[in-house]
C-alpha cells in the first residue's frame, strides 16, 4: 500500500500540485471539502488559501459572493517569523515548529473570539498539515499526522493555562492614496488616537512605525504617507516616498501589507494603472503575495444602477474588487494572483450590533474579520519560510523562452571551426590534401584542345560526344588542382616571410581599388511609384567592411521586404593578428533579433592558432552570448589537434563546454577524427563525443566525393544513447551527383535520404509527380468515408 508521503509525492509530479495557481472558489475545496482535514489535490506551490471570512460564531453571515475572495500568500518579504517561536522552540527542527505554529493559530483564534469551525481556518490548517507532509521524512510522517483534536486540545489547554506565553506579533505595513483613511483605520484597531488625522490634508508626513495591542496580540503598523493621485506632477512626489518606503521595509520586514482604496470613489470611470504601476515597478512584483485590498468608507451610500435605483451592496462590493484586481494583473503582467479584499468603516456613527462592535451594511463585524485574515496571512507566511516554500511561487508574465538544451549546446560548440575572413568556406578544404599533390602540374603538360562551337559539336557521333566532354571535364578537373595548389603555395610562403607579406599588404591598401557598385538586388513588387531599389544599393570598397541589406523573401504582399541589414569585415589588427566580425540584424514593428560573430585570432608561422572569439544572438527577448577560446595544434604534418572552452549565458544562467578533437590523415584519401565534450550548467551535464573514418576520391579536394561513417554517443541525464552514421557523396555521371544518409541509434530511431541531383536528366523530377499522387490516393477514402456518413446522417 502506497505511504502517506509517496502518495502526496505522486499527486506533485501527476496533477500538477506544486502549480502556482491560487486556488479559486470553483475548486472543490471550496465548495466541498469537509472540514475534516482530508488529503486532496489542491495546488501547492508556496502555501496558499483563500482567506475569505466565513461567519465567525455570533456573526450574521452575508452574501456568499464576499465568500469567494481568494488568496495566494508568500513570504517573500519575511526573513524571519517576527518572534512567532519562543527561544526553547528555536532549537527544535522545522516540523515542530510548524507544529508550534499551528497550536499558536487557535489560540489565538480562541483569544479574539474567533470560531474554530471556520470554513477558512479549516483551509489553513490543511494547508499546513498537507506542506508537512511534502517536506517530512519517512521518520517523520508519524509526528506530521497530529490530529486537529489533539492540536485543539493542546490549544485550549495553553491558553487557559496561559503557559507557555505565546510570543506572536504582527507588523504590517500600510500603503494607499492620502485621504483614503490609512489614520483612521489604525486607530480604529487599535482602539485609541495612535496617529492624528486630518480630512483636509495628508496628516502623515513621513513613515513612522504605530505599536499597539489587541487582546495581547502585539501589532505594529508601518503608516506610510499617502501617495497622489497619478498625474504628470504627481509622480516625482510618489516616487521619493516609495523609495523612503523601500528603505523603511529593508531594515525590518512586515508580515502583512495593506493597500487602501475608499470604496465609494471607485466606479466605471476608475483609472489608476499608473500608480499601482508605479508601485509594482519600485517594490517589485513580489509585494503583491501578500497584500490585502482594504476598502474605506463601505457603509457610504451606493450609486445608482441602470435602473435608476441603488445598487445591490453585494453586487457593488464585487464589481469594485474585479477592478482593483484587474490593474493589479495588469501591473504585475500575471493573473494567477487573486488578493483578499477586507471591508473597513471608520466612521463613529456606524451601525453596531448587540455586542457593540462595528458591523457593515451585510452584517459583518469589520474588526474581528480584519484581525483573522491578517493571522492567517502571518501563520502562513511563516510555515513557508520554515519548510522553503517562499519560491515556490512567482509573479510576473509566462516566460515563451525556453532553455537550451544542454545536448544541443554541446553539438554545437563540438561543430564549430575557428571562422577568419567572410570565405572561410573555403579555408575548409583540407590543406594537407593539396600538399600530396604532384609538383609538376599535370594541366601544363596537355596538349591543346579545340574547343567546338554548338554546330559543330551537334555534328558528331554519340561516341565522340562522349569522349570530346570526358576530356573537358579531365582538363577542368586538372586545372580546377592547380589554382588550387597556387593557391596553397602562396599562403605557405605568406606564413614563411611575414615580413614581406606585411609589406605587400601595406602597398595593396595603399593602392585600393576604385569602389565598384553590386548588381541590384530583386526584389519584390511595390506600390511605391518609384522603384525602392536605390535605398539598398551598397559599394565594395577597399576599406574591407562589406554592408548588405537583407531581405525577407515571406513578407507582405507588395512589400519591399527588406528588414535588416548584414555586416561583414575581416582585417589584420598586427602581424599575425587578425580580427573577423560578421553580423545581421533584423527589425519590424515587434520583433528585433540580432546575429553576430566576432573572432580575433593569432596565428602562428609553425602552424598553430589561438584564438577568442564572442557570439551573441538573440532568442525572444532573451540575448544568448558565448565566449569561447579555441587552440589548433598542427606541429606535425599528418596530425591537427584542436581543444576549445566555452562559457554561454542565457536567462541569468551559465553554461559552460569543453571540447577535444584530433584528426590524423593516412595519406590523401584516408582521415580519421574522434572529439569529445562536456557541457554542463543549471545543475545538469551532458557529455558526447563521436568517432569519424572518411575515404575521400581521387580527385579531392576538387570534387568533393567521399564515404564517411561514424560512431556517436550521447550521455544526458543518467541516459546514454549511441548512434552510427553512413554518408556518401558521389558523382554518377558529369552531371548527376547522388547524396545517401543512413543513421540509426540505441533507440531504435534512425533515417535513410537519399538526394539525386541531376543537370541532365530532367525526368528524375517526375518522382515527384508519383509522390503526390500516392499521397492523394491516401486522402481519397477518408473523404469518401466522411461523405457516406454525412449521407447515413441526411
Amino acid at each position: 500500500m502506497m505511504s502517506i508521503k509517496d502518495w502526496v509525492l505522486s499527486q506533485l509530479v501527476s496533477k500538477s500540485l506544486a502549480s502556482s495557481r491560487p486556488l479559486s472558489a470553483s475548486d472543490s475545496f471550496l465548495s466541498e471539502e469537509p472540514q475534516n482535514v482530508e488529503f486532496d489535490n489542491q495546488g501547492l506551490g508556496c502555501i496558499t488559501t483563500n482567506l475569505t471570512a466565513a461567519p465567525v460564531s455570533g456573526e450574521t453571515s452575508y452574501s456568499s459572493s464576499d465568500n469567494q475572495t481568494n488568496q495566494s500568500f508568500s513570504s517573500q518579504h519575511m526573513e524571519n517569523p517576527s518572534g512567532s517561536m519562543s527561544s526553547i522552540e528555536k532549537k527544535l527542527d522545522p516540523l515542530a515548529k510548524v507544529e508550534g505554529l499551528q497550536i499558536n493559530f487557535l489560540r489565538l483564534l480562541q483569544r479574539l473570539g474567533l470560531s474554530q469551525d471556520n470554513l477558512t481556518v479549516a483551509k489553513v490548517l490543511y494547508r499546513i498539515h498537507l506542506a508537512t507532509l511534502v517536506r517530512a521524512g519517512e521518520s517523520d510522517l508519524k509526528r506530521t499526522n497530529l490530529r486537529i483534536d489533539r492540536a485543539r486540545a493542546s490549544a485550549a489547554e495553553q491558553e487557559a493555562a496561559g503557559l507557555p506565553e505565546m510570543d506572536f506579533a504582527l507588523r504590517i505595513l500600510v500603503l494607499g492614496k492620502t485621504g483614503v483613511g490609512k489614520s483612521s483605520t489604525i486607530n480604529s484597531i487599535l482602539g485609541n488616537t495612535k496617529v492624528t488625522t486630518d480630512a483636509f490634508q495628508p496628516s502623515t508626513a513621513k513613515v513612522q512605525e504605530i505599536v499597539g495591542s489587541v487582546n495581547g496580540l502585539r501589532i505594529s503598523f508601518i503608516d506610510t504617507p499617502g501617495l497622489l493621485p497619478s498625474s504628470t506632477n504627481s509622480a516625482r512626489k510618489n516616487k521619493k516616498i516609495l523609495h523612503s518606503v523601500k528603505r523603511f521595509v529593508k531594515k525590518s520586514r512586515p508580515d502583512v501589507i495593506l493597500y487602501f482604496e475608499r470604496l465609494d470613489m471607485m466606479n466605471s470611470g476608475y483609472f489608476d494603472f499608473p500608480l499601482l504601476k508605479l508601485v509594482t515597478d519600485l517594490l517589485g512584483p513580489e509585494i503583491w503575495f501578500n497584500t490585502i485590498l482594504v476598502m474605506t468608507h463601505s457603509s457610504a451610500a451606493l450609486p445608482e444602477g441602470p435602473n435608476g435605483y441603488p445598487v445591490s451592496y453585494d453586487s457593488y462590493v464585487t464589481h469594485c474588487t474585479d477592478l482593483m484586481r484587474h490593474y493589479i494583473h495588469q501591473a504585475i503582467l500575471d493573473t494567477k494572483l487573486e488578493n483578499p479584499v477586507i471591508l473597513v468603516e471608520n466612521d463613529p456613527h456606524c451601525k453596531t450590533d448587540n455586542c457593540g462592535r462595528k458591523i457593515l451594511p451585510n452584517g459583518q463585524p469589520w474588526k474581528s474579520h480584519f484581525l483573522f485574515i491578517c493571522i492567517c496571512t502571518k501563520i502562513l507566511g511563516d510555515v513557508n519560510t520554515l519548510l522553503g516554500f517562499e519560491d515556490g511561487v512567482q509573479l510576473g508574465p509566462l516566460s515563451n523562452t525556453r532553455l537550451p538544451s544542454l545536448p544541443h549546446l554541446l553539438s554545437s560548440f563540438l561543430k564549430h571551426r575557428i571562422q577568419l575572413n567572410p570565405n572561410a568556406a573555403n579555408d575548409e578544404i583540407d590543406e594537407l590534401s593539396l600538399s600530396y599533390m604532384d609538383e609538376v602540374d599535370e594541366y601544363d603538360q596537355l596538349p591543346p584542345i579545340r574547343i567546338l562551337t554548338r554546330a559543330q559539336f551537334e555534328k558528331l557521333t554519340k561516341s565522340q560526344m562522349k569522349a570530346y566532354l570526358d576530356e573537358l571535364d579531365y582538363r577542368e578537373t586538372l586545372y580546377l588542382k592547380k589554382q588550387l595548389k597556387q593557391e596553397f603555395l602562396r599562403k605557405k610562403e605568406n606564413k614563411e616571410n611575414v615580413g614581406v607579406a606585411s609589406d605587400d599588404i601595406a602597398d595593396n591598401q595603399e593602392s585600393s581599388p576604385t569602389a565598384v557598385l553590386l548588381p541590384d538586388m530583386a526584389v519584390p513588387p511595390s506600390f511605391d511609384s518609384d522603384c525602392p531599389v536605390h535605398r539598398f544599393r551598397c559599394l565594395v570598397t577597399g576599406d574591407q567592411w562589406l554592408a548588405r541589406p537583407v531581405l525577407d523573401p515571406h513578407g507582405w504582399d507588395h512589400d519591399v521586404g527588406f528588414d535588416g541589414i548584414n555586416l561583414e569585415t575581416a582585417a589584420e589588427i598586427r602581424e599575425n593578428v587578425v580580427a573577423y566580425v560578421t553580423g545581421q540584424m533584423s527589425k519590424d514593428k515587434q520583433d528585433f533579433s540580432i546575429q553576430s560573430e566576432a573572432t580575433a585570432a593569432f596565428i602562428d608561422p609553425r602552424g598553430s592558432t589561438y584564438s577568442v572569439g564572442l557570439d551573441a544572438q538573440s532568442a525572444g527577448k532573451e540575448l544568448i552570448c558565448t565566449i569561447r577560446s579555441n587552440t589548433k595544434l598542427n606541429n606535425f604534418k599528418n596530425n591537427v589537434t584542436e581543444c576549445g572552452v566555452s562559457v554561454t549565458s542565457f536567462a541569468d544562467k551559465y553554461y559552460f563546454g569543453a571540447k577535444i578533437e584530433d584528426s590524423i590523415s593516412i595519406g590523401r584519401q584516408l582521415r580519421l577524427a574522434v572529439d569529445a565534450g562536456r557541457m554542463g550548467g543549471n545543475g545538469q551535464v551532458a557529455y558526447g563525443g563521436s568517432v569519424e573514418t572518411t575515404l575521400r576520391g581521387k580527385d579531392y579536394p576538387v570534387r568533393n566525393e567521399k564515404v564517411s561513417l561514424s560512431m556517436t554517443f550521447l550521455s544526458f541525464n543518467k541516459e546514454t544513447v549511441l548512434g552510427g552514421n553512413l554518408q556518401s557523396d558521389f558523382r554518377l555521371t558529369r552531371g548527376t551527383t547522388m547524396s545517401m544518409n543512413a543513421n540509426l541509434n540505441s533507440r531504435k530511431m534512425g533515417q535513410v535520404s537519399i538526394k539525386v541531383s541531376s543537370s541532365e536528366h530532367m525526368e528524375i523530377a517526375l518522382v515527384a509527380v508519383v509522390s503526390i499522387f500516392r499521397a492523394l490516393l491516401r486522402k481519397r477514402p477518408v473523404n469518401d468515408l466522411g461523405s457516406r456518413e454525412a449521407l447515413e446522417r441526411g
